[in-house]
């Protein structure tokens, strides 16, 4: 289908004179490529607000070393700017966790670094405040969200205050922006222009957003029902309390009826609007049934989008993660409770893929935050009410969790069954902790044992990637992941159906090193253990502090913020290296450095575990462990049917 520059949000003057327009409602300045395509945050929200009729343009990636005439070109629009810093934290797309640039900017047309500037999200605001004083500045998107209240930045190594404080902006929407961006623009729809009192009139009444008050104007005062933080200057000088902080911080992100957050920061007060209820099915399937091209715009014609070429082939099926992994920043963002898309909105999705020109028949992804987590919710919806567990799956399944995935099965096989389909793939990470669960409900255990094998024989485009994320049980448990037994057992399955069906497949595990509580004796036993498995591990990294996660709350304070116990981390290059260098155990030029480090801190007995006894067979104790091991489904599979 031939697009026409119309069918695109317009960008610059002249395409905003093509749709015969001479003023605009709201201006977004995104700091990616502008893809008009479900999965690029700005392009979502320009085409809900497109769609309540109001007239949206984006400027995407403008230019903010020179006179700012990016900023100026498309004048003031009536209601508010909206400023989305990118899909990813514009640090983490940046910099590696050894602070190193990264190869390419997966968000900018082929691959540039210099078309973003570090934190967007302040830059953009602050050019606009000057330029446009008087017009209110809205942020959204991850790198706001998750700095809505104090927070560690690890490239600046300090201690940062709410992002209001530092970019001038005038409010936050945090998480997934659809129902609170349209709130507040029904409610501004009227206004001939907007000022910046009537547009804090109303976005201090609508949940999930952030306003910076003075002690007499915080609506409704300060209530018992609220939760008071410590302030940011407290927190400067003591970090047990940024870390008692943080707790309260993730338990009302992951509730579904929370509380008012405050916080004290420069004589004034953050003040977090609790977030609204999770998207219902037919909300979300409003969101992605929007008239997107799913295409660049056509400015980039000829250039590659690194991002948009990895998901293009593509379909999101659920928002939302459960999983609650310390390290992981999804929740913090979408929220624990899965939303999901109906079958025939999904369906509809990929009849629309089958039409792009360059595609051949086969999905690379049809997932989401997990692979398998479609469909999943309460059984007893009461229970969730009161719940503020940050995981439904740690230490151990919920019994209150309906963990069917019938419904994903279903999807799955109507997808194939489509014309045009040769194959669906699962690129998301699946929870194997899921599939090995031993469910009270006979039924359940039926599906994960199909929905296993449905998986591994017929979505698996030569490699499934899973995140064990490492072998110490100790740091498992840190990390908010299942025992290093349930990978084993989800091998020995992957295996022996790869062998009884002739399959050619591997299994790519994940891993991270330096993650708080992970010692040198850990990495190196996780060594001897992935070479009695038999990998040579290549998907690896070196654990990265983002803001509001526990792990990186850990790291910073030396507190675990639920425990209050100290824990240690890996901060130094050389700590840092000590540990990452037995991922690498196999490469002769580590050889002696991991000898060396293995006879420093005690333990000879590993160096003829990796180098002078080499096991040509592995095999997991299948002992019932305290992270949610009821049995051994591996045996189910070896039975001879």
């Amino acid at each position: 289908m031939e697009h026409r520059l119309t069918d695109f949000l317009p960008t610059t003057k002249k395409e905003c004179e093509l749709r015969g327009w001479d003023t605009l409602d709201i201006i977004l300045f995104s700091a990616d490529a502008y893809v008009d395509h479900p999965s690029f945050g700005a392009a979502v929200i320009g085409r809900i607000l497109e769609d309540l009729g109001l007239k949206v343009a984006i400027v995407p990636q403008p230019n903010w070393q020179d006179d700012l005439r990016d900023f100026k070109k498309l004048g003031k629009p009536r209601l508010f700017f909206g400023i989305s810093p990118g899909c990813m934290d514009s640090m983490v797309n940046k910099y590696t966790a050894n602070k190193r640039l990264r190869s390419e900017d997966a968000y900018t047309p082929d691959g540039r670094h210099d078309k973003r500037p570090e934190y967007p999200t302040i830059v953009y605001s602050k050019a606009l405040k000057k330029l446009f004083p008087d017009v209110p500045v809205l942020l959204g998107g991850i790198e706001a969200s998750l700095r809505r209240l104090t927070h560690y930045d690890y490239w600046q190594d300090s201690l940062r205050k709410c992002i209001l404080c530092d970019s001038s902006a005038d409010c936050i929407v945090y998480g997934m922006g659809e129902k609170p961006l349209t709130q507040i623009a029904l409610s501004l729809i009227n206004e001939k222009q907007c000022s910046i009192k009537r547009f804090r009139e109303v976005v201090a009444e609508c949940p999930q957003t952030v306003l910076l008050h003075k002690e007499e104007d915080i609506p409704h005062g300060i209530t018992d029902d609220d939760i008071m933080l410590f302030s940011h200057e407290e927190c400067l000088k003591d970090k047990r309390k940024q870390a008692q902080n943080f707790r309260h911080i993730e338990e009302e992100s992951n509730k579904l009826h929370a509380q008012r957050i405050i916080q004290k920061v420069d004589n004034r007060y953050a003040v977090v609007n609790p977030p609204f209820p999770p998207l219902s099915t037919k909300e979300l399937d409003h969101s992605f049934d929007l008239p997107y091209t799913r295409l660049p715009h056509p400015k980039y014609k000829g250039k590659r989008i690194p991002a948009y070429e990895m998901i293009k082939h593509s379909v999101n099926i659920h928002r939302g993660c459960f999983g609650g992994c310390a390290f992981c920043t999804i929740s913090a963002h979408q929220g624990k409770f899965i939303m999901n898309r109906s079958k025939e909105s999904i369906l509809r999705e990929v009849r629309q893929i089958i039409q792009l020109p360059d595609f051949k028949g086969y999905l690379s992804d049809l997932g989401g935050p997990s692979a398998n987590m479609y469909g999943m919710h309460g059984k007893n919806l009461e229970l969730c009410n009161k719940c503020r567990r940050p995981s439904c799956i740690h230490p151990g399944i919920c019994p209150n969790l309906n963990g069917d995935h019938s419904s994903l099965l279903d999807i799955y096989r109507s997808v194939d069954n489509l014309p045009g389909i040769k194959k669906s793939f699962i690129g998301s990470g699946v929870r194997y902790d899921l599939l090995l669960h031993d469910y009270k409900d006979e039924r359940l255990n039926k599906a994960a044992k199909e929905y296993t094998k449905e998986l591994i024989v017929n979505h698996v485009s030569g490699r499934l990637k899973v995140a064990p994320e490492h072998t110490s049980d100790n740091v498992l448990y840190l990390m908010r992941k299942p025992s290093f037994s349930q990978f084993g057992e989800f091998k020995e399955i992957f295996d022996h159906l790869n062998k009884q069906l002739n399959l050619k497949q591997q299994l790519i595990p994940y891993f991270i090193s330096s993650h708080p509580g992970c010692k040198e004796e850990d990495m190196a036993e996780l060594a001897v253990l992935t070479k009695q498995m038999d990998f040579h591990l290549e998907q690896v990294q070196d654990f990265t502090p983002t803001p509001m996660t526990v792990s990186t709350e850990a790291w910073y304070t030396g507190f675990h913020p639920y425990t209050m116990q100290e824990i240690y981390s890996a901060k130094t290059q050389k700590e840092k290296l000590a540990q990452r260098m037995f991922f690498f155990w196999y490469k002769p030029e580590e050889k002696q450095h991991i000898i060396n480090e293995l006879q420093k801190i005690g333990r000879p007995d590993l160096i003829k575990r990796l180098y002078d006894n080499p096991i040509k067979s592995f095999t997991i104790n299948h002992r019932e462990k305290d992270h949610g091991i009821r049995n051994n489904r591996a045996m189910q599979y070896r039975k001879k049917r």
